[in-house]
């Protein structure tokens, strides 16, 4: 395929639309269902590549779930503990823990699943049974893989009405070192962002304390990985193999920080008793219930709790989780990892890191400020490593 047209741009008055390679060869990829528009292949596009770094420098099976050019969350494929199933809705999922690729989806799927909601999947595997069926009674937009087991592609056929994205690309696709688009008539070219992210780019440990266990810098590579593709600014939470605070696109790197801190912090409190055992009315759909769990930790746009709004949602009447229960909470939480696309120019952001339980950091350093962010990790115990490379995406 040469070239597909698109029903339109990013908008409905943006006509003609269409994608082709700048140098006339075929497309790498095969649309086996739906139509995907512009903003469904720029998901499609940026996700993969975060997929297939991802497995390469972890070596475990990745999956992203992508929403307006940015990841909701990414995570590999590390066995889910009973309390995350839950909390992410997938406790009922029979061979689960068998498939690698389930895993990595079920954590990616299930860390902000309000943003997810009508997300774009990427997978770097073949889609298996599993994660198709995971997939199938989700709100997603499509999917992006290097293949389908046919009874997968079966079962993902059926979404939408037969009518569900359906993307295969072909994995050994390398595209060209430089790379152009165009802005206002004018065309911009620059070489692609291929810089490797391993675990050597850690190396530079300038706290005083040194210690970067195996399991953080694999979080740290994660976070890194998912930054790379995030659009700037950027911060990114992680813990145990997956990004479970992703704050993009803000103009100042503390609103990234807290933005993503305020995720991370969701996430560790949709797993606690209280969220968990909330007596849920059987009628209410998976949306509805991620909508309800928001406002109950969050305390939002409505109190889910009060007299004439809780028995919309359950069947008894719940106790609030208070703000000093959910603090009390989170205190205990450690051990998690910090990635920023650019250094922090200021210690703020390390304070409001601290208070979701980050231990280890990795940033490009080079701020005039290094020094008082070094401190602030040191009044802490945070281990902080400077990457020296800079990861904006735009």
């Amino acid at each position: 395929m040469k070239e597909f047209e698109l029903k339109y741009g990013c908008n409905p008055n943006q006509k003609p639309a269409k994608i082709y390679m700048h140098d006339g060869s075929d497309l790498p990829i095969e649309i086996l269902s739906g139509r995907p528009g512009y903003i469904n292949f720029l998901d499609a596009f940026n996700s993969w590549q975060l997929v297939k770094e991802l497995k390469a420098a972890i070596g475990l099976p990745a999956v992203t779930s992508f929403k307006h050019v940015s990841p909701t969350s990414a995570a590999v494929g590390i066995p889910l503990p009973e309390k995350l199933k839950k909390a992410c809705f997938v406790d009922d999922i029979e061979g689960l823990d068998d498939s690698p690729l389930a895993c990595a989806y079920a954590r990616a799927r299930g860390t902000d699943r309000m943003c997810s909601f009508g997300d774009w999947v990427a997978l770097s595997d073949v889609c298996d049974v599993t994660t198709a069926k995971m997939l199938k009674r989700e709100v997603s937009d499509g999917i992006i893989a290097p293949g389908y087991e046919p009874e997968a592609l079966e079962i993902l056929k059926t979404k939408r009405k037969g009518n569900y994205n359906i993307v295969r690309i072909d994995p050994d696709y390398v595209p060209a070192v430089q790379e152009r688009k165009q802005v206002f008539g004018i065309t911009f070219e620059q070489g692609r962002n291929n810089f490797k992210i391993d675990r050597e780019l850690l190396q530079n440990v300038v706290t005083e304390n040194k210690d970067l266990p195996e399991t953080a810098v694999r979080d740290l590579i994660v976070a890194l990985i998912t930054l790379k593709y995030t659009q700037s600014n950027s911060v990114c939470y992680a813990v145990d193999g997956q990004a479970i605070g992703v704050g993009a696109g803000q103009q100042s790197r503390i609103h990234c920080t807290r933005l993503a801190g305020s995720k991370a912090d969701t996430w560790f409190l949709r797993q606690a008793d209280q969220v968990l055992s909330l007596p849920f009315r059987s009628d209410l759909g998976r949306p509805d219930r991620d909508n309800v769990i928001d406002g109950y930790i969050n305390q939002n746009e409505e109190d889910v709790c009060a007299d004439g709004n809780w028995q919309k949602y359950f069947t008894t009447q719940p106790a609030p989780f208070t703000k000093e229960q959910q603090a009390a909470y989170l205190s205990s939480i450690r051990g998690v990892a910090l990635g920023s696309d650019a250094f922090f120019p200021f210690s703020d952001n390390i304070e409001r890191a601290h208070r979701s339980g980050v231990q280890y950091i990795a940033e490009p350093g080079g701020s005039i400020r290094d020094d008082a962010v070094i401190d602030c990790c040191n009044q802490y115990g945070i281990a902080m490593a400077f990457t020296g490379m800079r990861l904006f995406h735009h």
